[in-house]
């Protein structure tokens, strides 16, 4: 597999946070509210900064490291390796976690999720380096997908999905967790990869025009996997929805398609950022939501969302506002409500916060 240089790594990125955002009419924060949104990241980064290892890491964890960084990286700051060692470090600590299987993690529990989310870490460093590091990731994602070789056909709901690499059940968040990897590590648009992974996250989403699984209905967003959400049933919600759109985007999927639009359609109806849509108590993976509801919304183009009552919506301020009404005086953010999906650590969300932060803020 041919290495990429910093250039070319860091191109899709561009593309997909930039010139989307570029084509739709560009309104952008209020610009009081963007110099509060960038002092409210200068907060996240330092207490972030503040409960760093001595070896680079975040609560010893490869993927909290890497969101970390990320978070850094992607920041108004433009923080890059020069800036030392609290930014080297934790380069240091996820490589020095690197299998032989090209996968970047401390656990075999959550090895999609930790390699996937280091790949976009190094990629945003933009330092061609690490190629061989994200072309080894890359192979390992790749090999995790579920196709013919695991004994799966087409027609099956799992084809094209990918879990946590410790078990053999997939789901749309490690999915989408993977394409957003790939994505940012310059994969190959025609590598067969996209194509399956289409399907999987076709079949997760309630549109029987566009999946062929007997339990779709028609509202247009996202399950968990195919045919369950963790509040039972198959009801759609935010997390999901916002995790299947952007996934779609990540592949490659023309903004015009319905299986978009109907994703966008369901985000914009169900608009809320007090808390997660169609979430049990609207409280699990509240910081989950956000960070995916920014990126996917920046990557989509649309300033301005019109909800089902006709009222429109700057999403970049209200995410903005939220998240500064939600920061604590230290700096981070947690969540109080449900420590469910690591949400009580306050490393991580912090981390989550930033990059939402971060992808508003372009």
């Amino acid at each position: 597999m041919k290495t990429r240089n910093s250039v070319a790594i860091i191109a899709p990125i561009l593309l997909m946070f930039g010139t989307l955002s570029q084509a739709a009419d560009s309104v952008g924060m209020d610009p009081e509210l963007r110099n509060k949104a960038k002092r409210a990241v200068d907060a996240g980064l330092h207490y972030l900064r503040g409960q760093q290892a001595d070896d680079g890491s975040w609560s010893n964890s490869v993927g909290v490291t890497a969101l970390g960084l990320r978070a850094f990286l992607q920041s108004h700051r433009g923080y890059n390796e020069a800036d030392g060692a609290f930014i080297t470090k934790p380069i240091a600590f996820m490589l020095a976690h690197t299998n032989d299987d090209g996968s970047i993690s401390e656990t075999n529990q959550n090895r999609n999720y930790n390699t996937a989310v280091c790949m976009t870490a190094l990629a945003a460093t933009g330092n061609d380096k690490y190629d061989e590091a994200l072309s080894g990731a890359r192979d390992f994602l790749k090999h995790l997908q579920i196709d013919e070789d695991d004994g799966y056909e087409r027609d099956h709901a799992y084809y094209g999905g990918i879990g946590y690499g410790g078990d053999e059940r997939p789901d749309l968040s490690n999915a989408y967790m993977a394409l957003e990897g790939l994505q940012a590590s310059a994969t190959d648009p025609d590598d067969p990869v996209w194509e399956k992974a289409l399907l999987f996250v076709s079949r997760s989403q309630n549109r029987s025009e566009s999946n062929d699984q007997e339990w779709a209905a028609n509202d247009g967003g996202f399950t968990y996997m195919p045919g369950f959400s963790p509040n039972g049933g198959t009801a759609s919600y935010g997390g999901m929805t916002a995790a299947g759109l952007l996934s779609l985007l990540f592949a490659g999927v023309d903004k015009e398609d319905p299986r978009i639009q109907a994703a966008y359609d369901w985000i914009r109806t169900n608009y809320t950022l007090e808390h997660n849509p169609g979430s049990d108590g609207g409280v699990q993976g509240l910081y989950y939501y956000y960070n995916v509801f920014s990126k996917s919304m920046a990557a989509y183009g649309a300033d301005i969302l019109v909800d089902a009552d006709g009222n429109e919506h700057n999403w970049r301020n209200d995410l903005a506002g939220k998240l500064l009404s939600l920061q604590n005086d230290d700096g981070s953010w947690v969540n109080p409500d449900s420590p469910r999906w690591w949400e009580g650590n306050k490393e991580l969300v912090t981390a989550w916060s930033v990059i939402a932060l971060n992808a508003a803020l372009k």
